[in-house]
């Protein structure tokens, strides 16, 4: 009873789409136009991903120093390692580029060489006055030399801040507005104001200036992303609709599956719209691979269409075929690919859910234009030509089906054996599989600003900000003798680690402040003691608050104090071990009795961030097979079949994952998503295989060798098509500069080809081998969903309507 409900069904969906063309057309071009109108809602990131759900405590605990100390990432530096900058000329030209930033808008302040000072005692009030190390500007190389005399020997306060007294790389900061790091404003600021300015400055002087700073790094970031958009929907749909046309040397062919999946990245971007989701380094990705999984569905229509025309010659009657015949299969493999790709939504990851939401709505969306548009614009067309039809015949395809057919009769044991020498190989690569943490390793690495990136981490030790905050428990702690004894024990220890900078903290003032008490004898560069402390605070006391240099690490209370560091880039188990390494440290410098201390930043964020979604990822995959699996068994009733129909499709999972390690490409955010992915298209062409065997089954009397070898033969030609589009689509995304981007293509593309060869060979083989016990007639005679209907279950509507 089913099995006739979902064929008439199917039928009665043919005979709508067929009966009311116009209407449907006009109904997706209108569709469309509102989709369009959407386009205007689509916003561009303007912050780096947050991998960890808003509730997490690694989150909590980095909101918490934000509300005392603000937005950490507002700083853009700019460098020169060059001698020729201490000269009158460039130098000049160097302060005054820092001096013209701070007329904008956007900018709170900037710190240069001409910004800095000297504390100077002031006997006569008992104070400290600040005097500048340039009053107005450089006239003369005397000047220089003792500047640079003064700066790199006597005043270790700004050693590795503003330049690095071993190298002499100069550099300056300019610290955002931290109302508008994360807006805009902010991308608006860097592109059209900031860059400009700087590249001017290089043109003038000849020198070469470098640039870093999350606020620049960000920026640049995000534009790369929206530089690579319309470059892979113009790669993808070229090496897409070039395959396509290779295979059905058809111009109208191709043109007809150009128009559908044009349709289908501008109703993603709609969604996208729609939903008001932000355009990241992953939803950027949708609109190309709706493309890569459209033309397969165009592919299976298309030829199907093609073939029943060969066979009959009746137009309306081909039409109708092509939907009730292929339409079912075709919407159970979308739901299927759609299925991998939702398993995201279950995440605690917005990044994810958000990819997960929007890429499953456009790949029912793809499906649903497909089934329409192809057999509406072929009412329309004339007959196919003869040679539009010869690509049904092509020797080398047979050829390859043919040779499929022989080892599944002949070689099961050669077909086996390797699978096992696989898995074997697999298992091993996996041990050799590292997770990757890093905040810019996915970054694009030919650009200027990443070689720009490692020049500042080689030269300042770090570029991702580590922070450490003290809650001292009671208002005015921080400036306690023992409080300052304890952070610069801390220091030390910080200072001890390779992959971590300099630390900076209220300790740096306190020294400094203690070598202005002694007429600026560097020698007296240290906290003071007891009996220097109270001459020393009766100074600061007297001062203006303009001697406050680092007032960023000391709140307006007294209470808290923060250390900043930077870390190298590093990988994650290293950064877990420098962290463990350093709380333990913390844990002897600060008692908890007396002192609340909290590690965070950036780079630990991001850190935390890529162990929860790797680990959300697992939970994903492991979610996708359990509804595929589920999927299957309401599809044929049978847990052997169940089972069969997954070791093909899981085995090149674990091919792909032994080849990472071999390799070396570790296991991140971009990567992890190959497994899903890889695992929701593969499992279509078993559908495929699966559907037309259990139809063959019926027609041969339960002949279970005769059955395979037929679902082989017909199956194998649509399923090589399209694994070749899906292989040389998905090798789009290698031109990235993005190495997330290109390793998630090369790694999706190299398992769907050992899918499809799994698909094609173990899975006909198992069938063979296991025939008694999942071949019979309880187990396929009735299923649930009749995915492919026989020709008698369609013939009689089909003359009806003639």
């Amino acid at each position: 009873m089913f099995k006739l409900l979902t064929t008439g069904f199917w039928e009665a969906i043919a005979r709508l789409i067929l009966r009311n063309k116009i209407f449907i057309l006009i109904a997706i071009i209108l569709t469309t136009v509102f989709f369009s109108l959407q386009w205007k809602h689509m916003r561009f990131t303007f912050t780096e991903a947050n991998l960890l759900p808003d509730d997490h405590e690694v989150n909590l605990i980095y909101n918490d120093f934000l509300n005392v100390f603000g937005e950490e990432g507002n700083l853009i530096v700019i460098g020169v390692k060059d001698s020729s900058l201490f000269s009158v000329k460039e130098l000049n030209a160097w302060n005054k580029l820092a001096d013209s930033f701070k007329d904008y808008d956007e900018v709170e302040s900037v710190l240069s060489i001409k910004d800095l000072q000297k504390l100077v005692k002031n006997t006569e009030k008992k104070q400290f006055d600040l005097l500048p190390f340039i009053k107005d500007s450089i006239t003369s190389k005397e000047e220089i030399n003792k500047l640079q005399n003064q700066l790199f020997k006597q005043y270790p306060f700004y050693d590795n801040f503003l330049f690095n007294a071993e190298s002499k790389t100069i550099r300056t900061a300019i610290y955002l507005k931290k109302d508008i790091v994360n807006t805009s404003a902010r991308k608006d600021f860097i592109l059209d104001d900031f860059l400009p300015k700087v590249d001017n400055f290089e043109t003038e002087t000849g020198l070469d200036v470098r640039i870093s700073g999350m606020p620049y790094i960000r920026t640049l970031n995000a534009k790369s992303i929206v530089d690579e958009i319309p470059i892979f929907i113009g790669a993808a749909l070229f090496v897409t609709s070039f395959i396509f046309f290779l295979f059905f040397r058809s111009f109208r062919a191709t043109f007809i599956s150009l128009i559908v999946v044009c349709f289908g990245v501008m109703w993603t971007f709609g969604i996208l719209g729609l939903l008001g989701y932000e355009i990241t380094v992953l939803t950027a990705l949708i609109p190309p691979l709706i493309i890569v999984i459209g033309i397969p569905n165009c592919i299976f229509l298309i030829n199907k269409y093609q073939h029943e025309v060969k066979l009959h010659g009746n137009k309306i009657k081909s039409l109708q075929r092509v939907i009730t015949k292929v339409g079912n299969a075709t919407l159970m493999t979308n739901v299927t690919t759609a299925s991998g790709f939702a398993t995201f939504i279950f995440t605690q990851s917005k990044l994810l859910k958000e990819f997960g939401i929007v890429a499953s709505l456009s790949i029912v969306a793809i499906f649903i234009l497909c089934l329409l548009i192809i057999p509406i614009l072929y009412t329309f067309l004339p007959y196919p030509k003869a040679r539009h039809l010869e690509h049904l015949n092509k020797r080398w395809i047979s050829a390859f089906v043919n040779w499929m057919v022989s080892m599944v009769k002949d070689r099961k044991i050669t077909i086996y054996a390797t699978g096992l020498i696989l898995i074997i190989a697999s298992i091993i690569g996996i041990y050799q599989i590292k997770i990757s943490g890093s905040l810019i390793e996915d970054m694009p690495q030919d650009t200027e600003f990443f070689r720009d990136i490692r020049f500042f981490e080689s030269e300042f030790d770090g570029i991702m900000p580590l922070e450490i905050m003290i809650d001292t428990k009671r208002k005015k702690g921080v400036m306690k003798l023992a409080t300052l004894k304890r952070m610069e024990k801390l220091e030390e220890l910080i200072d001890e680690i390779p992959e971590l900078s300099r630390p900076i903290s209220v300790v740096s003032l306190v020294k400094y402040s203690k070598q202005a008490y002694y007429n600026g004898n560097p020698k007296y560069y240290q906290l003071p003691t007891s009996q220097e402390n109270s001459f020393i605070l009766s100074y600061a006391k007297n001062s203006t608050s303009d001697v406050d240099l680092l007032s960023n690490f000391v709140d307006s209370t007294g209470q808290y104090a923060r250390i900043t560091t930077f870390m190298k880039d590093i990988g994650t188990a290293k950064m877990e071990r420098i962290q463990e390494d350093l709380q333990t440290k913390i844990d002897k410098v600060f008692p908890n009795e007396r002192y609340k201390v909290i590690m965070t930043g950036k780079a630990l964020v991001f850190q935390k961030g890529t162990k929860y979604l790797v680990k959300n990822l697992v939970i994903s995959l492991v979610l996708a097979i359990i509804l595929i699996a589920l999927f299957m068994a309401y599809l044929f009733r049978s847990f052997r079949m169940i089972i069969v129909s997954l070791i093909p499709n899981l085995l090149p999972l674990l091919v792909t994952a032994g080849l990472m390690g071999y390799v070396g490409v570790p296991i991140k955010p971009s990567t992890i998503l190959v497994f899903s992915i890889a695992f929701g298209i593969s499992v279509d062409d078993t559908i495929h295989f699966l559907a037309k065997y259990r139809q063959e089954l019926q027609a041969n009397n339960w002949k279970i060798r005769k059955s395979v070898y037929a679902a082989l033969k017909e199956t194998g030609v649509s399923m090589i098509y399209t694994s070749i589009v899906l292989f040389f689509g998905f090798s789009v995304f290698t031109i990235s500069s993005f190495g997330g981007t290109v390793a998630l293509g090369a790694l999706v593309s190299i398992t769907l080809l050992f899918a499809m060869l799994s698909n094609l060979l173990l899975l006909p083989s198992l069938l063979l081998s296991l025939e008694r016990n999942i071949a019979n007639k309880e187990v396929l005679r009735e299923p649930s969903i009749n995915i492919i209907p026989s020709e008698d279950d369609t013939e009689d509507s089909v003359e009806q309507n003639n």
